[in-house]
């Protein structure tokens, strides 16, 4: 009488688990998608706008004005503590 109740939570288990799994698989193909050539046109289009200043060899040096991953300059002493 013990293996019966035991099988009986496995088999709901493994519904349980099957019926996660196909909620999903049913979110999934709901999920918004597009063409390759569409994601690879609007790649190559972000790329070829939006200015990399990591890269001077395509777009040319920058000043520091504008050049965000420059070091900033500190305000203040200045001073070094040891």
């Amino acid at each position: 009488m013990n293996a019966r109740p035991h099988k009986q939570s496995m088999s709901e288990l493994k519904l349980r688990r099957l019926a996660e799994h196909n909620q999903r698989l049913k979110e999934d193909l709901n999920r918004p998608r597009i063409k390759v050539s569409e994601a690879s046109a609007s790649l190559i289009r972000y790329c070829k706008t939006t200015k990399d200043y990591l890269i001077p060899s395509v777009w040319g040096q920058v000043s520091k004005a504008e050049d965000p991953y420059a070091p900033q300059a500190a305000e203040g002493c200045q001073c070094v503590i040891m």
